[in-house]
């Protein structure tokens, strides 16, 4: 593990020592510090009036009861979450998580995460994140409807469009945006529609946002590529996940010439030479809410089914990982290098443990940190609350076309910031220090608060 700063280290002792049992979290804010050691030597103002301190610490921490009821008439209870980690750029802005591994730390970690994926869309927006230890797997409509609702009702005490702006996130789609701006409305007495992002197109939602992060990721990658002289054309690809975030990723890559061979769930995941069957893959997934063992079933001899393996022994040119956290270790990364991967673009937040991420940044792999490669989901979600502002509504096109603008400029920006710092290349380290400086800098300005 890198050494930190000499001044950042007692700021991380602090941190652990604060938040004890939260690995998640001092994993992220950890990589964070190793990044901002070149900056404080360069710029020793930023390590004064514990601007650093201030930026590791959240806001607001609210952690609620959830009682709700099953269509059996049993009460069952699950505990929510909403951390309000940073307001220097904007209202706080970050997705609500609904998945059994949901606790404070998690939750915190994906808080300070989007602290800096945020400001790297160069909008006006700060960072927070949500969630619950609820699952909607195999649960009816109603029951997800009546949780959701129950969330809703402690939750809208704390959000709204110029306080904090929720959007969806593992577990949490349409069907759960929609319950919970039903029963935010109800609430407020009142047709807020910036007060959730990830809505409907008929009442209020943006065109491309559910394809936002999965194009987005791909765009990323492309724009790293390009700086190769190389392209996704003819590429052999590996996308972990089949969820919103896989299913597009898979759609982009073939749309640019790639061939993504394999995906998963938490069962495992299917081998499909002739390249995903995207139609059947969303039928299955989006449709149906089937286990990724159907697609093998229904596609044909020629794929394959691994229950239970690691979709990381897949040989392939790029890999891009849209699962969950830290699902592809350092003994993964060893044998995609071995495999000849060039290229890996972070599409879930932070899915490469650290030993995974520094593997692939000493072998020269092209890696697209997930708080610059998956951004644009968040920037389609800001996008949207501008369209609910002006009460407009924007085709697919010109928002797909702002969201690969803002994805290339986020890739410039790392790359830029990686050579001013003397590290060409790192996409890390890029990302983590351009995403400071404008946290940093807001901060400086608005005194100590």
């Amino acid at each position: 593990m890198p050494s930190l700063d000499e001044k950042l280290e007692p700021i991380f002792d602090e941190v652990c020592r604060r938040n004890a049992g939260e690995p998640e979290f001092l994993q992220a804010v950890r990589e964070v510090l190793e990044s901002l050691g070149r900056v404080v030597a360069k710029h020793p103002e930023y390590a004064n009036h514990a601007l650093i301190e201030r930026i590791c610490e959240p806001e607001r921490q609210i952690i609620f009861r959830v009682p709700w009821t099953d269509d059996q008439g049993q009460v069952h209870i699950n505990r929510g979450f909403r951390v309000q980690f940073n307001s220097a750029l904007g209202p706080y802005k970050g997705g609500i998580r609904f998945h059994p591994s949901v606790n404070l730390g998690i939750i915190k970690f994906l808080g300070f995460e989007q602290i800096f994926k945020n400001a790297l869309t160069g909008l006006p927006i700060g960072g927070g994140k949500g969630g619950s230890d609820f699952s909607p797997r195999g649960r009816s409509d109603s029951e997800v409807m009546r949780f959701c609702q129950s969330y809703m009702t402690e939750l809208s005490r704390h959000i709204g469009d110029k306080t904090d702006v929720p959007a969806g996130d593992i577990g949490v789609g349409g069907r759960e945006i929609g319950y919970m701006f039903g029963q935010y409305k109800r609430l407020a007495n009142r047709y807020e529609a910036g007060v959730l992002t990830g809505k409907g197109l008929s009442f209020g939602g943006s065109r491309a946002r559910t394809e936002a992060t999965g194009y987005g990721n791909t765009y990323f990658v492309q724009s790293m590529l390009a700086t190769k002289n190389d392209n996704f054309d003819g590429k052999r690809v590996v996308v972990s996940g089949s969820g919103n975030v896989a299913i597009y990723t898979i759609e982009k890559v073939e749309s640019l010439g790639g061939t993504v061979v394999a995906c998963s769930d938490s069962g495992g995941y299917v081998l499909d030479a002739k390249g995903i069957d995207l139609t059947l893959l969303k039928k299955i997934k989006e449709s149906r809410r089937e286990r990724i063992s159907e697609y093998a079933r229904l596609r044909g001899d020629h794929v394959d089914y691994i229950a239970g393996g690691s979709i990381w022994e897949v040989p392939c040119d790029v890999a891009m990982p849209s699962a969950t956290q830290n699902e592809l270790s350092g003994k993964d990364a060893k044998m995609l290098i071995e495999n000849g991967v060039i290229a890996v673009g972070e599409g879930a937040n932070m899915p490469c443990t650290p030993e995974a991420t520094r593997l692939f940044k000493e072998a020269d792999v092209l890696f697209g940190p997930g708080k610059a490669a998956n951004a644009g989901g968040v920037a389609t979600s800001a996008l949207e609350m501008q369209q609910n502002a002006s009460r407009d509504s924007w085709s697919f096109e010109q928002t797909e076309m702002r969201l690969a603008s803002i994805m290339r400029n986020i890739h410039d920006s790392c790359a830029a910031t990686a050579e001013e710092y003397g590290a060409p290349g790192d996409y890390v380290l890029g990302a983590n220090i351009a995403g400071f400086v404008r946290v940093a800098d807001a901060m400086s300005f608005l005194g100590v608060i």
